[in-house]
């Protein structure tokens, strides 16, 4: 058979397909022969042809990785011995690397300790004194331990040894390279006893890699990656070193980009890790003057920056450039360090940049501000927010095209995260956008997508500012839809309508007909080069739903779901996908009905997206299905609870399937695929655990849709979120917190005891899984989202949650740690700066979600069971609450201090803070302390009258009047309602704060009871004020039986006055 195989495998090379497909038959029959193991060894061995060596050694692989358990014990031992054989005898690098691959299979089945032969060969070969043999033995020790280094675990010590001493080999580069390789496949599985020894090879690897510089070191600099993800620890001692070895490469301009953008980005995820080190050790300054030149470089003459380029998307942060990621790092900064260390050494480089003759300088600069924002958005707001936006704004009438698009990105990214005070400025700054939109080329798209980019991201969050502005917008977005042949600008006039409508709401009616028969025509288009197009209108028709006002979209809505399943079911596309699910979210608020009889439909695509690995390596296995969820108001008697476990994997190989003895239905492949070498797919390479992408997108946009339908509309499912990708994480735990909440809802409104057993099997699932992921998650973003999602389960759920006995201790454990550092997500390894004042302020953003759950928590239990964890609680709360704290802080103390008389002077000093989010947050917690602090309401009503008559700020004013019924509704008799009841209803409807509605309205139904005629003559007339308010609350109202108690209480005429004012309003 030997001779068969090889003359096969010889004419596989020919360059003729009739002689190809002929052999690939052939080798196919060839493989159902019982023998066909032993054929191949002895071709791998005996060929006198390496190529033909090396096709035997790769079909060996595929059918040891997918049949060992079919091959016979004697087939075993002898490939076992025969492998090895043809390895040390083999002289060729292509058939030694395949040789290699067929090992590392082998091992995955046998382990080493089955396998002593293996053990020795490597022994002898790393070892060996001639410079090829260790080159060889350290290939082959990579392949096998790559393929299953636990198995290697017992030779850790003993590994690191050797590979501590091939280090110093610098004239042997391959040899560096295959150990640098090991080394980062042994990392994640390193124990105590190895930390050691790891540490102390930390110097000679980074001589290692700058030996490998100009050859694989991009590769082989993974292994720092790896020591930051698994154990950081390793390399704190020498985080210095490494830091000027990552800055040196970067900043080398021989080298290649993607070589520099490798080392910038090392320093990138070690500053996300470690700050608190890269602080204390002073490193700061040097990486500042370090990537300062990086990100001001003018590009070689005739050539421009990838986000200048006419094709570019337009938002500069797509780039995977060296100047991209020194941009990247100045906003690692800004999200992980105190504001004040940063911004004392950060901005005189970037005044200085600011002031050059240099176009790029002046871009560098504007860059820097941008990248700021969002993580130093405290700090900008309240300390140089009027010098920055002058310093943007005189950039938008640079003499360089550079300056200016770097002077729009900065505008955006200052429109998007430097609320509310950025919009203070509405009045100079939208003339002076839309001037600068009239006066450009729109043959040059890319400065245009800039120019829109700033002007919807600053007019998004206008609100009724923007009214002035409405007719130029829309006659400007209008004819764009209707004049202009270029598919891009009409794309983004359709997305800068959907930022109009997001403001304007209402505002936007007169304009709503003509807008929807513009986007008519694109919706419903077929064609590929439209599909941008029409992903953007699905989007903007989505925004138009949730704010044009039920009454105007209502009849549309059917159409709109009609639409979104035509679109799923004739266009594959995820974007297109992903903006269905956001308009399905749309019409649940809209109109939920429209949706009831599609939503087995729509749920089903949704639930797929979430399942489907394409776009990304992700297994999704189906855990269980747990109970049924009994009919709900959509009369649906579905639900299941579908529990996703997303399990990271490498996707088999595929190369070779018409080998497989058990399907002879593959495709044929032509000689490529069987001559290659293919190497087994390395984690580090799989796009779906580090690249954002459309697939991506989608499923973080399932999840969210999912959520918001579960709530509006009555559909129930759940998924544990362990996807790789954190975005996708965060929407899971957001929709999971949407179920229970949707559960809840359910239970009120059919209040059964299997609903109720229905809500705390939930619970019992979905808060332990909150809890866990603040204790382990790494994200900081991500267990922001946790604490958010818990926050509005224990809000509305309350008292439930808390049925499980463990359950108190558990959550407020999780807060504690939050509160004191103690978790993975934030950088808890012991290495803490010196001044605990200061903090970045995203951190102290993590704490507030944190601390906001306080209140939530001590308002659903008694007071006896929570006072022992408040009690815990108190010293830090208090130390945030020290006027040299960031807004953040201050906010977060006063949120966190409700319900105890201990911190009552913190809430009244609170309510006199200069910052309005302070001062809100303050009314807040008075208005909640008022339910237990009786014999201060003289004291607290003193506070709401002083603020009340001076306050300009609609939120606060919105709290103001719910404190107030919250103190009448705890002790009507303390309040003295001739004086308060006018002051009250002047005030009313609500501007701001719709949540506190029910807070107002159920205390006017309260006093209909307790004082009739006070109400009548006071606020009766007042009722008509409401409006829209009014109407919608009603339908809730009605169905309370405190409001309904209240109604019947009324005398007949009352009664009859009431129904009337409702009908009317």
């Amino acid at each position: 058979m030997t001779e068969e195989l090889e003359q096969i495998l010889s004419q596989l090379t020919q360059p003729d397909n009739a002689i190809i497909q002929q052999a690939t038959a052939q080798l196919k029959q060839a493989f159902k022969d019982p023998a066909i193991i032993p054929g191949l060894c002895a071709v791998m061995s005996g060929s006198q042809n390496p190529q033909i060596r090396q096709s035997a050694a790769v079909m060996l692989r595929l059918r040891v990785k997918k049949h060992w358990k079919k091959i016979s014990p004697n087939d075993r031992e002898s490939l076992k011995a025969v492998v090895l054989q043809a390895f040390m005898q083999e002289t060729e690098h292509t058939v030694q690397h395949s040789l290699s691959q067929l090992c590392a299979v082998m091992v995955k089945h046998e382990t080493p300790d089955h396998w002593p032969a293996l053990l020795q060969l490597l022994t002898q070969s790393t070892k060996s004194g001639n410079p090829h043999d260790r080159q060889v033995g350290l290939l082959l020790l990579n392949k096998v331990i790559e393929s299953n280094p636990e198995p290697f675990k017992p030779h850790y010590c003993q590994l690191l040894q050797l590979l501590r001493s091939v280090l110093e080999d610098h004239n042997n580069p391959t040899a560096l390279y295959y150990c640098i390789l090991t080394l980062t496949a042994i990392t994640a599985f390193t124990g105590t006893e190895e930390m050691h020894l790891m540490r102390s090879i930390l110097p000679n690897l980074i001589v290692a890699l700058k030996c490998l510089i100009k050859n694989q070191a991009s590769e082989a600099m993974e292994v720092f990656n790896e020591l930051m993800e698994s154990e950081v620890s390793i390399i704190v001692p020498h985080v210095a070193d490494i830091v000027r070895f990552f800055l040196e490469v970067g900043s080398d301009t021989n080298l290649s980009d993607s070589l520099r953008v490798k080392a910038l980005s090392c320093v990138t995820f070690l500053i996300k890790l470690k700050s608190k080190t890269v602080l204390k050790q002073k490193l700061l300054n040097p990486i500042l003057q370090a990537i300062f030149p990086v990100l001001t470089a003018a590009p070689a003459p005739g050539e421009q920056d990838p986000e200048d380029e006419e094709d570019n998307s337009g938002d500069g942060t797509d780039n995977e450039s060296p100047k991209h990621c020194a941009a990247q790092i100045i906003d690692t900064m800004a999200l992980h360090m105190p504001p004040e260390k940063l911004f004392q050494q950060l901005m005189p480089l970037t005044q200085t940049c600011l002031a050059s003759e240099n176009p790029y300088q002046r871009k560098g600069g504007l860059m820097c501000l941008a990248v700021l924002a969002e993580g130093c958005a405290d700090h900008i707001r309240t300390k140089m927010l009027k010098s920055v936006l002058q310093t943007v704004c005189q950039s938008l009438s640079d003499s360089s095209e550079v300056v200016r698009s770097a002077g729009l990105f900065a505008l955006g990214q200052f429109s998007e995260h430097l609320q509310p005070e950025v919009s203070t400025y509405c009045s100079e700054l939208m003339p002076l956008l839309l001037g600068y939109l009239s006066s450009l080329n729109q043959a040059k798209i890319g400065h245009v997508t800039k120019a829109f980019y700033a002007l919807e991201n600053f007019m998004e969050n206008l609100g009724a500012d923007i009214e002035p502005y409405l007719p130029t917008l829309m006659e400007t977005m209008l004819s764009a839809l209707n004049n202009t042949d270029n598919l891009k600008i009409k794309e983004l006039a359709v997305s800068a309508i959907g930022a109009i409508a997001n403001a304007a709401k209402e505002l936007l009616v007169p304009y709503f007909t003509p807008v929807i028969e513009s986007l008519k025509g694109f919706l419903t288009t077929t064609t590929e080069e439209m599909r941008s197009l029409q992903t953007q209108s699905l989007d903007t028709l989505s925004v138009l739903a949730r704010t044009i006002g039920k009454d105007v979209f209502s009849p549309l809505a059917a159409e709109c779901v009609q639409l979104g399943l035509n679109l799923t079911d004739t266009i594959d596309d995820p974007d297109l996908r992903r903006c269905t699910y956001s308009l399905y979210s749309a019409v649940s608020i809209v109109s939920p009905d429209c949706l009831t009889p599609h939503l087995t439909a729509i749920t089903t695509v949704m639930l797929y997206a979430l399942k489907s690995s394409e776009g990304v390596t992700v297994e999704i296995i189906i855990v269980a299905l747990v109970f049924e969820i009994l009919p709900i108001k959509t009369n649906i008697s579905i639900s299941h609870f579908l529990f996703y476990c997303f399990q990271a994997h490498l996707e088999e190989d595929k190369t070779f399937v018409l080998l497989d003895d058990d399907d002879d239905d593959n495709e044929e492949k032509d000689t490529e695929d069987f001559l290659e070498d293919d190497k087994e797919t390395d984690i580090h390479d799989v796009a779906g655990f580090s690249v954002e992408n459309a697939y991506i997108d989608e499923k973080e946009d399932a999840c969210e849709a999912l959520g918001e339908i579960a709530f509006n509309a009555g559909i129930l499912s759940y998924f544990s979120p362990q996807f790789p990708h954190e975005d996708v994480r965060r929407a899971a735990f957001g929709a999971m917190g949407q179920f229970c909440r949707a559960q809840h809802k359910v239970w009120k409104e059919n209040p059964t005891e299997a609903n109720h057993q229905a809500l705390l099997k939930l619970l019992d699932i979905v808060v332990p899984c909150f809890l866990e992921t603040v204790r382990t998650e790494p994200e900081r973003h991500v267990v922001m989202g946790v604490l958010e999602s818990m926050n509005s389960v224990i809000k509305s759920c309350k008292e439930v949650v808390f049925k499980n006995p463990s359950r108190l201790k558990e959550i407020s454990h999780a807060i504690r740690d939050v509160l004191k550092k103690k978790t993975p997500c934030q950088d808890s390894g012991g290495d803490e700066v010196d001044d605990e004042d200061q903090q970045a302020e995203y951190d102290a953003m993590l704490q507030e979600f944190a601390g906001e759950g306080i209140p939530l928590v001590a308002a659903s239990v008694p007071a006896d069971n929570f006072f022992p964890f408040l009690n815990d609680l108190l010293p830090f709360i208090m130390n945030k609450a020290k006027s040299s704290c960031t807004v953040a802080d201050r906010s977060f103390s006063v949120v966190a201090g409700r319900l105890s008389n201990r911190l009552l002077p913190v809430l009244v000093a609170g309510a006199k803070d200069s910052d309005p989010e302070v001062r809100n947050n303050s009314v807040f917690g008075l208005g909640f302390l008022s339910k237990v602090c009786l014999r201060d309401y003289p004291m607290m009503l003193s506070v709401f009258s002083n603020l009340l008559s001076k306050e300009s700020d609609l939120r606060v004013i919105d709290n103001l009047c719910a404190a107030l019924c919250r103190m009448i509704m705890s002790n009507v008799d303390a309040v003295p309602l001739e004086q308060v009841l006018p002051a009250l209803v002047a005030r009313l409807p609500l501007k701001e704060d719709q949540e506190e509605n029910n807070t107002v309205f159920s205390c006017l139904a309260m006093l209909y009871t307790h004082s009739p005629a006070l109400v009548q003559s006071k606020a009766h007339l007042h009722l008509f004020i409401f409006e829209d308010e009014f109407r919608s609350l009603w339908s809730k109202l009605n169905h309370s039986a405190d409001f309904q108690a209240a109604v019947t209480a009324l005398p007949a005429e009352q009664r009859d006055s009431l129904s009337a004012a409702i009908t009317a309003s």
